[in-house]
């Protein structure tokens, strides 16, 4: 069946699951709701824009000819894939999806206009052109160029398109580029971006993640995520996530620093209420830093408190920005996890990726800290950060083992497209993925930096082993089996009986 066409537009979030987790995909790995996707959806509707969709290929499982077809049902007139993700490498893996399907529908119909919005076609947008058969490329945020670019009358007239702000556009066969559009001011996000377009998803395919539903029963759906905040103040050297605000975008950025905004507690407390009306307890926020400005998240908490909803929410912070003053009101709002970036067990090594501020504080005693007052804490962790050698990758597994965590992500350092690493590894013509699905931190082909001292293949064999040295201990299946019960411990074991394939190591 059809649609309309005039002045319709079909926002698509990608999938290439199967890819990108490999097995992990078929239970392990969450499926998140696409958090952009619905934002520019809602945003387009303040517009006046009527005939708006999500095509969520992920959470219905569709494969590339599926989804390109699907597509091609819509009829839009501007299909959007928005390739953003709610952890750092997922931009640049979500690509893998674009490309199989953006290959289909044009080979479907070479007339079907597509635009490409996220961090990966915002940092690297002259390679995304030249790389995929996207008529756009928009490089910012997305709101204000998605409009401007509805409102060119002729998608094909290269003066009309000119005047369309952050957009890369072909001109008989010549790639050229706009101004950036001006970032939404903190003052402006109520505005355009007024929540989330739950009612465009299908709320009842998203699951959490294995181990945030310990604390659940261990009932992963449904599940719900949401930002009440954009972008980071901070600028860790491994981090990609402010690319589409302002930072180490390849070439024709002019913003000189990072742009940290949040939704009013009065507002977005509005989208949780949205949540417990649809029947939700496992709820992320997705900020890069839920606790860092007090008012901004003190306030919300309250009034999650006052409201007295049961959530069972995960949020993230930085080690530097926890005081024990904020646990019993976070605790008490249902944040049950905080994801914590401690990184690297190394001073060293953090301090050479913009962590050196943790020399200041004695991580296990914030940990114990968050874990009294009955919040979980995941510890993240990258092995292969530029002056890693074995004997600093061995010093944080040690860390992470004497922590004991409730649950440990252990990552291999990547030069995203959109962090300073990339723009660093461009520069001394360091080996890089050649494959989208290669960035991802759990695919076949996954390639990450080798340093001065350690190669790529022996990162990835150290971060494999020490997953599974992390999860199979007795120390830490003891303390899982006493705070979650049998259940969860023999969850975790079957899960570390899962082994990824990795073509680095010779699989």
């Amino acid at each position: 069946m059809r649609h309309e066409v005039k002045n319709s537009i079909l926002f698509v979030h990608p999938n290439a699951s199967k890819k990108i987790y490999q097995g992990l995909s078929a239970s392990l790995s969450a499926i998140e709701p696409p958090i952009w996707a619905a934002l520019l959806a809602n945003h387009m509707r303040t517009k006046g824009y009527h005939n708006v969709n999500i095509l969520d290929c992920e959470a219905e499982n569709l494969s590339p000819e599926e989804s390109a077809n699907k597509v091609e049902d819509f009829d839009a007139k501007l299909t959007v894939f928005v390739v953003y993700g709610q952890q750092p490498s997922a931009s640049s893996q979500n690509m893998q999806g674009v490309h199989d399907c953006l290959e289909l529908i044009k080979q479907n119909n070479p007339k079907r206009k597509v635009l490409l919005t996220g961090l990966y076609p915002s940092a690297v947008s002259r390679k995304t052109m030249i790389d995929e058969k996207a008529d756009f490329v928009c490089q910012g945020e997305g709101p204000r160029t998605i409009t401007a670019l509805m409102q060119v009358s002729n998608l094909e007239e290269p003066t009309q398109l000119e005047k369309v702000p952050g957009l890369w556009y072909r001109d008989e066969g010549h790639i050229k580029f706009t101004k950036p559009a001006a970032l939404i001011s903190q003052d402006e996000l109520h505005i355009e971006l007024p929540g989330m377009a739950w009612d465009l998803l299908p709320m009842d395919k998203y699951r959490t993640s294995n181990w945030h539903a310990m604390s659940n029963n261990n009932i992963t759906q449904p599940f719900a995520s949401l930002y009440t905040s954009l972008g980071c103040p901070f600028r860790c050297s491994f981090c990609c996530i402010n690319a589409p605000f302002g930072n180490n975008n390849v070439e024709n950025w002019e913003y000189g620093r990072n742009k940290f905004r949040y939704w009013d507690s009065n507002f977005i407390i509005k989208e949780f209420d949205k949540i417990h009306e649809m029947g939700i307890r496992n709820v992320k926020i997705a900020d890069e830093m839920f606790v860092l400005y007090e008012k901004h998240f003190m306030e919300l908490s309250n009034l999650i408190i006052e409201r007295e909803y049961d959530f069972n929410i995960w949020a993230y912070a930085r080690i530097d920005t926890v005081k024990e003053k904020y646990l019993d009101t976070l605790k008490k709002a249902g944040v049950n996890w905080l994801a914590l970036g401690i990184e690297s067990g190394n001073t060293t090594v953090r301090k050479d990726v913009v962590k050196g501020k943790f020399t200041e504080f004695n991580i296990t005693d914030l940990v114990r800290q968050v874990q009294d007052a009955g919040i979980n804490v995941i510890g993240n962790y990258i092995f292969g950060l530029p002056e890693d050698n074995v004997e600093t990758m061995q010093e944080t597994l040690d860390l992470a083992k004497d922590l004991n965590c409730e649950f440990a992500n252990f990552y291999c350092a990547m030069a995203y497209p959109g962090s300073k690493l990339y723009l660093d590894a461009i520069a001394e013509n360091r080996t890089l993925s050649n494959t989208y699905s290669g960035w991802s931190q759990h695919s076949y082909d996954m390639i990450p930096l080798d340093t001065k001292h350690v190669d790529a293949s022996e990162i990835v064999r150290f971060r494999d082993n020490a997953f599974n040295n992390y999860h199979e201990d007795e120390k830490y299946l003891s303390m899982i089996e006493g705070k979650f019960g049998i259940e969860t411990r023999n969850k975790m074991v079957d899960m570390c009986e899962y082994k990824l394939k990795r073509k680095l190591l010779g699989d």
